[in-house]
């Protein structure tokens, strides 16, 4: 009887150990399918190189299935992509303005004439095996400079988030100089979705640490941002 028992105490953990290890390697296998769709999926990238400015290497890749990164640093630094937040909207508009530059195939943006350095840009496309790019110094084409403004703009946004995060642990007093620029580039409308930031925002205008001024300037950003005129 003891026996009997303990042959059907063993089957039964047999059966255990079989149907947990079908579900990992279910959920195992769904994962990997899930990885290999979204690095299957189309990815529009920029990147700009301008020695002696901030920052000298700007590179923003934006993924169709929603994973994006981006790359702000001096050119002697290493490679450092960080996870960016991009809504589904924006995405569908840079990837629309791709598409009307063929996604860069054969495409030649730059003027040909001379003009000042403004720092060396690329376009570049890629799904699958397929992939494009272009590079240019400036262009006077409609839709290349709206992808442009945009990638710009999330580079800039980025910028000042990240220089108002170091701010607000570091160098309390100096928020206020980094909300003066971000106001300035508000309304400038520079920055492809401020709604980003309203969070940092809220966090310094509730927060009595910082000075009055900028908690005041962060209130009235908020007010901006989510009531635009």
């Amino acid at each position: 009887m003891i026996q009997l028992h303990r042959r059907f105490s063993i089957l039964c953990f047999a059966a255990l150990a079989i149907f947990f290890a079908v579900q990992g390697w279910g959920a195992t296998r769904a994962g990997a399918e899930r990885g290999a769709a979204e690095e299957s999926g189309a990815v529009l990238s920029f990147r700009k190189v301008f020695k002696s400015s901030t920052p000298e290497f700007t590179e923003i890749r934006i993924r169709q299935s929603g994973s994006c990164t981006y790359d702000l640093r001096s050119l002697a630094d290493e490679a450092d992509p960080q996870p960016l937040e991009v809504s589904t909207t924006l995405r569908e508009k840079m990837f629309a303005l791709a598409a009307e530059l063929h996604n860069f195939r054969g495409a030649d943006l730059d003027i040909k004439r001379r003009i000042a350095n403004l720092g060396e840009k690329t376009f570049r496309y890629e799904h699958g095996s397929e992939a494009h790019e272009v590079q240019f110094n400036y262009t006077v084409n409609t839709a290349a400079n709206q992808l442009l403004r945009i990638f710009e703009g999330l580079a800039r946004q980025q910028d000042l988030m990240n220089t108002l995060t170091r701010r607000m642990k570091y160098d309390r007093l100096g928020v206020n100089d980094a909300l003066t620029q971000l106001d300035t580039d508000f309304k400038r409308r520079l920055l492809p979705e401020p709604e980003a930031l309203l969070p940092m925002l809220e966090r310094i205008a509730n927060d009595t640490r910082f000075v009055d001024i900028a908690r005041q300037r962060a209130r009235a950003l908020v007010e901006a941002i989510r009531h635009p005129k």
